[in-house]
């Protein structure tokens, strides 16, 4: 069944992958991005397609959200705040650009009878030492003094959003928590790990990991995650569940930047940064994010294909043909 969908976000990283996914199965898509994270040249060679549109604005923005949406029966809300420094660096436009613009959107899928995914992250768990995490676990959040936080919480509050409007005014909507998904296109310039990595060793070195490196991450392709928001979006019954997406097998950090070492350069230096030094005093993080997948395995029998080293593989092709792209 093809589908009319608005992705709003639609030109960030993992946005424009839907976007190609989409029109790959014969669906229309029309992406809605204000570029604050996003970036055009995502989307370029979509542009012309005859079942694509685009619109460059905020989701905040009513008479253009609308004119956006209009003929879409699938809303992806991908939208939001991203990366840690970004986080860190601007915790008022995080809260303002989660909570209004997803309040927004929710607003205007109830009104006209649209479907919604809601994309909310790992984050959300905050400190819980229960891993792996799954769903109706409790979350654990420091205290409101740490700016960090504001990203977990203004993303509890769309998931709160989501599942008030389902059970009140009936709107066909899901959350999706994704748990770092990476791959080609992933910029490094809001603390995206391992495209800062990838590129730090292309250029020479250092590798800088911050904190000990104990902490551990599960990355799931950004080519598995894609696929898994269309259907999840097609469920025949949407009422405000959520479902974790990504990949569960941990590495350490310290790991991954050996990885990516051994991978470009093998004499590159590993340089340990505290967490202070890179965001501040006070910065918390959680040790270990470590998805529990069996709800998504049982919705629609996703199962990650692409482990770390095809990840590292393509993020490393993709950044080597960006810089000497840049370099012409």
């Amino acid at each position: 069944m093809s589908i009319r969908a608005l992705i709003t976000g639609g030109a960030g990283f993992i946005g424009s992958h839907l976007a190609e996914h989409l029109l790959s199965e014969g669906d229309d898509v029309t992406v809605l991005d204000n570029l604050s994270t996003g970036r055009f040249e995502n989307i370029r060679q979509l542009v012309g397609k005859a079942r694509f549109r685009y619109f460059i604005g905020p989701v905040e923005d009513e008479r253009l959200f609308s004119e956006a949406a209009d003929g879409s029966d699938v809303i992806f809300h991908l939208a939001a705040a991203v990366g840690v420094e970004l986080i860190v660096r601007d915790p008022v436009g995080t809260i303002e650009t989660n909570v209004v613009g997803a309040q927004g959107v929710l607003h205007h899928a109830v009104r006209y009878g649209k479907r919604v995914l809601v994309a909310s992250t790992s984050e959300v768990y905050g400190k819980s030492m229960k891993v792996p995490f799954s769903e109706e676990d409790d979350v654990v959040y420091g205290p409101t003094s740490k700016a960090r936080w504001s990203y977990a919480i203004s993303k509890a509050v769309d998931e709160f959003l989501v599942r008030a409007y389902a059970k009140t005014r009936g709107l066909p909507g899901i959350v999706v928590r994704l748990f770092n998904t990476v791959g080609p296109r992933q910029v490094g310039h809001y603390g995206m790990v391992i495209p800062r990595f990838v590129t730090q060793a292309l250029r020479g070195g250092p590798i800088t990991v911050y904190g000990s490196g104990e902490q551990k991450r599960c990355f799931g392709h950004v080519l598995d995650v894609v696929p898994a928001l269309r259907k999840l979006a097609l469920l025949p019954s949407l009422d405000g569940q959520i479902v974790n997406v990504g990949n569960d097998v941990p590495i350490s950090i310290l790991e991954l930047a050996e990885k990516v070492r051994a991978k470009i350069r093998p004499e590159a230096e590993i340089r340990f940064v505290p967490y202070e030094a890179a965001y501040g005093s006070g910065f918390e993080d959680m040790m270990t994010r470590q998805p529990c997948l069996d709800r998504v395995r049982s919705l629609i029998g996703y199962r990650p294909e692409r482990d770390i080293d095809t990840i590292l593989a393509d993020v490393v092709e993709y950044i080597r043909l960006s810089e000497s792209t840049d370099r012409t």
